[in-house]
């Protein structure tokens, strides 16, 4: 499903990372799209939110400006450096941490989300992620990831995604992400948000 991720390869990225626009949110639009879009499936403030693969943060801000409580975790260095830096000069306050992602050093059963965007692809098994982040959810928490099955032909298709989630869980309702300000460009592949509550 993925090649060779490396903290070293993201950090490459880091610098660059952000002119993406669904990355930087760097657009008031594409901003406001994805602040609509999480608050739809997210518990009311404030939620504690573990966000794994947080990269350059900004997922993470958003969440906190609208007063969760939220904890980034990235192996990447020079993306949490960023991700602190960007927190900083925000009204945001994110606890950033440099780790793994796929088995995260978390407390088990505290976090009422479990966000991951983007990661779960890439990952070297992620049916043993999923069940560890599973764990880290309080009874009642919601599992939210955010992937796709992009146009290189790398990602997990949405009937992928749904039978590794529901290895762990009864629920896993999908959102197709179809909207243009979402990615600051028209999408012909697919992308999603699948959501378990359960």
């Amino acid at each position: 499903m993925s090649g060779v991720q490396t903290p070293a390869l993201w950090d490459t990225q880091a610098a660059s990372f952000d002119q993406e626009a669904d990355h930087g949110l760097l657009d008031a639009d594409t901003r406001a799209a994805w602040r609509d879009l999480l608050q739809s499936v997210l518990p009311a403030a404030p939620a504690r939110i573990a966000d794994l693969g947080c990269g350059t943060g900004s997922l993470s801000g958003l969440l906190a400006e609208a007063g969760h409580v939220v904890g980034g975790i990235d192996f990447s260095p020079r993306m949490v450096e960023r991700a602190r830096a960007k927190a900083a000069a925000t009204s945001a306050t994110v606890e950033f941490a440099v780790g793994d992602a796929a088995a995260p050093d978390l407390t088990p059963a505290a976090y009422d989300v479990v966000l991951c965007r983007h990661l779960l692809w890439a990952l070297p098994d992620p049916e043993a992620a999923l069940e560890r982040w599973v764990h880290l959810l309080a009874p009642g928490g919601r599992l939210v990831l955010i992937e796709g099955h992009w146009s290189t032909g790398a990602g997990l298709t949405v009937a992928e995604c749904r039978r590794l989630v529901e290895v762990h869980r009864s629920e896993a309702e999908v959102v197709l992400l179809t909207d243009p300000v979402l990615w600051g460009k028209e999408i012909t592949d697919e992308r999603y948000l699948l959501l378990s509550g359960a």
